[in-house]
């Protein structure tokens, strides 16, 4: 994280940076980091290089990296970490488990014995306290955070006493290192870890493809064998699970097919039952923590009482979860009257994909969305950030709001990382100019910690 002086936020921001009391007012009025877009991919490129990636992914990705960092006050980050570990203490009780397995497929009751790494716990940030929206099991984005966070040039973090939260950059990537490992260990004890393939559907194709190529690096850094393959090009053999020439130990799974059911995972699924090969994230902790599902479990009162979990934590749940239902035949008439108030999701989805605002629904969609198993989610608006338009660069005092969402990267309960994804548009998306991935800032001192508005 590169630092530069007060003088240089100064004439970058004038001097709403240092005005600001509280991230609230940062957020609104602070366009000094990363205004210089030519020292961001400097930065970006320099990076990227020595990681051994393309230095053209910033020209075909152009909306990947947003343009400045969000700020978050340190009671936020706080009062997530508390809903996080709120949310561990239910999954870990008996009766949790129970209920989620029992609208789960059979490969997702058997426990390889490791908890199935990375999460990545989504919210929105409102005036009453963080709000968890979603829960998902193969979250993208860790490492290319990791990357954005050198890259920025850090203005306002030494005018206005800010950090990035809840860890410096440089000790992400060996923290995303460890998840691994001690997923491997839990699974394979003191046997080493030789070879990993990290998998996705056609994975040149995806988005994310640069991140691959950084877990490839990563790996490979640590004297590992790590590849980028499509299931397809796994088979098994010799009671082992092969890419080519390879046998492969450990498979890091990008792949939304999360119970594995589709003919392309067919070796990947047998390896993984016959206990042939290590593979995480697995099914069974996309059943206990990415089933929308179970949302519905984790803001219900009654629930939870029954699980046994201390009051406390049931408290920190109920006003940290937004209200959330199954839409069933019979509750379809009276979610469709109260439908601006709500958000759709579908119990197995992923990255927004056939979610829907309430306010934003066709009857024609609403007749689909009959044919798959939803849920509704009272709707939490997202909140802001402002970024400088054409007009505020050329001096004239001009912005535009963003809506922004902020991911925690936990495992186990613990935190690793976290970021912000900054949009326009009814979802979370990399289209937005000036919007995509943002690293997260927040006050150490000298800087009121008051709440980010929606």
């Amino acid at each position: 994280m590169t630092e530069v002086t007060a003088q240089s936020s100064l004439d970058s921001c004038g001097n709403s940076c240092q005005a600001a009391t509280s991230v609230e007012a940062l957020n609104r009025s602070c366009y000094c980091l990363s205004l210089d877009d030519e020292a961001l991919r400097r930065g970006l490129e320099a990076d990227l290089g020595t990681r051994g990636l393309s230095r053209a992914m910033i020209e075909t990705h152009p909306h990947l990296f947003a343009s400045v960092p969000m700020f978050v006050s340190s009671e936020h980050i706080e009062g997530m970490a508390r809903v996080i570990g709120a949310v561990e203490a239910v999954v870990a009780t008996p009766h949790f488990r129970h209920a989620a397995l029992a609208w789960s497929p059979d490969i997702a009751h058997a426990d390889p014995g490791s908890p199935g790494g990375l999460l990545g716990y989504d919210f929105h940030l409102a005036i009453a306290g963080p709000k968890l929206i979603e829960i998902n099991t193969n979250p993208g984005g860790a490492l290319l955070n990791a990357v954005l966070g050198r890259a920025h040039r850090a203005c306002c973090a030494d005018v206005a006493g800010l950090a990035m939260a809840p860890m410096e950059a440089d000790a992400i990537e060996e923290a995303l290192f460890e998840v691994f490992m001690t997923e491997w260990r839990l699974q394979r004890k003191d046997a080493a870890l030789m070879s990993v393939a990290i998998v996705d559907e056609a994975p040149e194709q995806q988005y994310l493809y640069p991140e691959f190529l950084l877990y490839r690096q990563l790996f490979s850094r640590h004297g590992i064998k790590a590849t980028v393959c499509d299931p397809r090009e796994l088979v098994r053999k010799d009671a082992r699970l092969w890419h080519g020439n390879q046998p492969i130990d450990f498979v890091y799974n990008r792949l939304t097919d999360f119970t594995l059911e589709q003919p392309a995972q067919e070796a990947l699924k047998l390896a993984y039952i016959a206990g042939q090969v290590v593979v995480s994230p697995h099914p069974r902790a996309h059943a206990l923590y990415a089933d929308k599902r179970n949302l519905t479990l984790l803001c219900d009162e009654t629930f939870l009482r029954e699980t046994g979990v201390a009051g406390d934590t049931i408290g920190t749940l109920l006003a940290g979860i937004p209200r959330t239902e199954i839409m069933t035949a019979a509750s379809r008439d009276a979610m469709w009257a109260k439908r601006r108030e709500l958000f759709f999701k579908p119990a197995a989805g992923y990255g927004s994909k056939a979610a829907y605002r309430g306010d934003k629904l066709t009857k024609r969609v609403w007749e689909e969305m009959a044919k798959g198993t939803y849920v509704a989610q009272a709707l939490v608006a997202p909140s802001e950030r402002h970024i400088a338009d054409e007009g505020h660069i050329a001096g004239q005092a001009a912005a535009k709001a963003l809506k922004a969402d902020v991911r925690n990267y936990a495992y186990a309960g613990e935190v690793k990382l976290v970021a912000a994804r900054l949009y326009q548009g009814q979802t979370t998306n990399f289209r937005t100019p000036g919007g995509g991935f943002a690293p997260v800032f927040t006050a150490t001192s000298g800087l009121a910690g008051g709440p980010v508005l929606a």
